[in-house]
């Protein structure tokens, strides 16, 4: 199943950054922040996933034996 919520982080990141580059915006420009809280928020939801996901494959290494 396709995880939106990640598809649309990084769609927005996507666009921060060409926009970022185009222009030449310094950091701490209000577009270089979102630019860090999105990577921090791609950070959490990925490590929430795999998280997920080792739980997943632990449950069924369980069951298996």
């Amino acid at each position: 199943m396709a995880d939106l919520y990640l598809k649309a982080l990084e769609a927005e990141r996507k666009q921060l950054w060409a926009t970022c580059r185009l222009k030449g915006l310094p950091k701490g420009t209000p577009e270089r922040m979102r630019i860090d809280e999105l990577d921090r928020l791609l950070a959490e939801h990925k490590a929430k996933a795999d998280a997920k996901l080792g739980a997943k494959v632990a449950g069924k290494a369980g069951t298996q034996a």
